[in-house]
């Protein structure tokens, strides 16, 4: 019996020697690079005839509702904005539609804070024409000089200011958002011929002014 347990007794010390001692982690883990941070979206080329922005406003001699798009150049500073205006028969005796187009200019930003900035000054001017003026379509009911203006097309300067909220950029794309509401001050060539030509008590220097209030989408 004792001869048996002897051999037992060394042949499972051996045993316990050979078994491979478990492998330490430890440095491998500590070896494993960190998963990198992902980089962020970088910012799509916009293509040269994709608009800049998108706006919608009331008023300024362009419609009773305007809607339209535009682009910017030099830092945005210039803008070009191509828009189509509404006026309902109740409000003009026929229903008008108008085709606009406006150029402006903001010299400089102020920023406030870090989501607003203010565009304190915005110069500019339009031009604009409208269809379904009264009498359009009655062909030689008046002679050709009857009006010394034109019924359809006007011009004049703009001049108003913007507040601007510094969204998120687009996650697909990486370009900036900005969504802005402005006023627009403007007056037009029938207008200002008028008050030139009847300065004594013709029309007030108020009545020379349009308004028009709006939202600009930057996207």
């Amino acid at each position: 019996m004792k001869k048996l347990f002897l051999p037992t007794l060394l042949l499972a010390a051996l045993a316990a020697n050979a078994a491979p001692a478990p492998a330490d982690t430890t440095a491998a883990i500590a070896a494993t690079p960190a998963p990198a941070a992902t980089p962020p979206a970088a910012t799509t080329e916009r293509k040269w005839f994709r608009p800049k922005h998108l706006m919608l406003q009331t008023g300024g001699g362009l419609g009773m509702v305007a809607a339209g798009a535009g682009y910017e150049f030099a830092k945005d500073r210039l803008e070009t904005d191509i828009l189509i205006g509404y006026v309902p028969k109740h409000y003009a005796g026929s229903t008008l539609s108008l085709a606009s187009l406006k150029f402006m200019y903001s010299p400089f930003r102020l920023p406030v804070g870090e989501k607003f900035q203010v565009v304190p000054l915005t110069v500019g001017a339009y031009f604009s024409y409208t269809h379904g003026t009264l009498n359009d379509e009655l062909k030689g009911q008046y002679s050709a000089d009857y009006y010394w203006f034109s019924t359809d097309t006007r011009y004049g300067p703009l001049l108003g200011s913007r507040l601007t909220f510094l969204a998120p950029p687009v996650a697909a794309t990486g370009q900036p958002r900005k969504i802005s509401v402005y006023y627009e001050l403007g007056s037009n060539d029938l207008y200002l011929a008028s008050w030139l030509n009847n300065r004594n008590g013709g029309l007030g220097f108020g009545q020379l002014l349009t308004l028009a209030l709006g939202v600009k989408a930057d996207f």
